[in-house]
């Protein structure tokens, strides 16, 4: 399989367009999210500070390097630091920035110094919240239902349940979506589900590599999907891939899905099952969790290194889950939507499947149709609102 496709290269997206997406994460949503970390725990003085410096350095300041004594300070110079540490934020591949930013916050916040906080997840108390909230309720209690439907439609559920991820419970409605947007415009604007589903038939030998996005409500539904899987035997052996530390406030970490396993073990119904299904797969080893260094890397999956590239090449089907994950199967760039995500993805090394609620600019693999209706009814929030998803294989 060739390392890259003959599609031209489209530009990378930075953050340096005041009204882009891009620029009001960096301007907006970065420094909100200092404010909410400062306000979620009783840090002192030092730390406060700390948080200070970086909502100076990224609304106004430039990137600055590690500290000398940083355990991953190599590894950042591996992935490009040197030639950005100095420049605005906003000047700088908007994928690196925003990597980079949260690293930057664990430093503020004594993530990895020795001390009282360290290993502190900043982002805990929002996750549990999630986990605790009554709609995570309501939808493990969706799950009662499906008992008695066709495997066909528990299939589709749980896939949709997967995909739609904090809005899982319209995974679990057979009707998912139907009503929510016009008929020209879908809430899936591409579904490549019944190639998916070749790539895992029902005999028990096939290997599944999911690729995590975020924690809480979204985790959940992607270990229900998991545990439906092994149960079925449509997979003999799953690997979940997850974030090494905290990152991009919500992404899944190992510590994520225990909270998440004990939160489904805890529940009534079928929900207990499902956890049950999960706890016992990863006691003999048919499940396992893997937080590979580069899941937390500021690059894209074509350039990951050699280790985790023969790792995925083994898989049956890996699938990519998340925004944030498209945009580093596909490329952070600004592709033309009809971009053929077959050759955009030719670097992976091996089939990989893409479930992905829409919520930034990155797009490929659209028909001029699709696109032509939703840019007719909506302009370019379609791009970024939530509200559409797509399911995209390359075999």
């Amino acid at each position: 399989m060739p390392d890259r496709s003959d599609t031209p290269l489209a530009p990378v997206l930075l953050g340096d367009e005041p009204g882009s997406f891009p620029h009001s994460v960096l301007a907006e949503r970065h420094p909100a999210i200092i404010r909410q970390v400062r306000e979620s725990f009783p840090y002192g003085p030092e730390r406060h500070r700390a948080l200070d410096a970086l909502l100076a350095s990224c609304t106004e300041g430039v990137l600055e390097p590690l500290p000398a004594d940083a355990l991953d300070r190599d590894r950042w110079t591996q992935w490009g630091a040197e030639a950005y540490t100095g420049r605005p934020w906003f000047d700088v591949p908007w994928l690196w920035s925003e990597s980079y930013f949260y690293r930057r916050l664990l430093e503020a916040v004594g993530y990895f110094a020795p001390g009282p906080w360290q290993g502190i997840d900043p982002f805990r108390p929002s996750k549990l919240a999630e986990l605790d909230a009554r709609e995570t309720d309501e939808e493990l209690a969706a799950l009662d239902a499906l008992a008695d439907r066709p495997a066909d439609e528990r299939d589709r559920a749980l896939l949709h349940g997967s995909l739609w991820g904090n809005r899982a419970d319209l995974g679990f409605r057979l009707d998912a979506g139907r009503d929510e947007t016009s008929s020209d415009t879908p809430p899936l604007v591409a579904d490549d589900s019944e190639t998916l589903w070749s790539l895992l038939p029902p005999a028990g030998s096939a290997t599944l590599c999911l690729i995590a996005d975020n924690a809480g409500r979204e985790l959940v539904p992607d270990l229900l999907l998991i545990a439906h899987l092994l149960a079925q035997g449509r997979v003999g052996r799953a690997v979940l891939h997850v974030k090494p530390y905290p990152y991009y406030v919500s992404d899944a970490t190992h510590a994520d899905v225990l909270d998440a396993l004990r939160r489904l073990t805890a529940a009534p119904g079928a929900a207990a099952t499902y956890g049950d299904t999960l706890w016992s797969a990863m006691t003999d080893g048919r499940l396992t969790v893997r937080a590979h260094p580069f899941s937390s890397a500021p690059l894209p999956f074509a350039d990951m290194p050699g280790d985790l590239r023969e790792e995925l090449a083994a898989a049956t089907l890996t699938v990519v889950k998340g925004d944030l994950n498209y945009r580093r199967l596909v490329g952070d760039r600004r592709w033309p939507p009809t971009t053929p995500f077959t050759e955009v993805t030719a670097h992976f090394p091996g089939p990989v499947a893409a479930l992905r609620t829409l919520k930034s600019d990155v797009i490929t693999g659209l028909d001029a149709r699709t696109e032509a209706a939703l840019v007719e009814a909506e302009g370019q929030k379609w791009r970024t609102g939530g509200t559409h998803a797509l399911i995209q294989v390359r075999t």
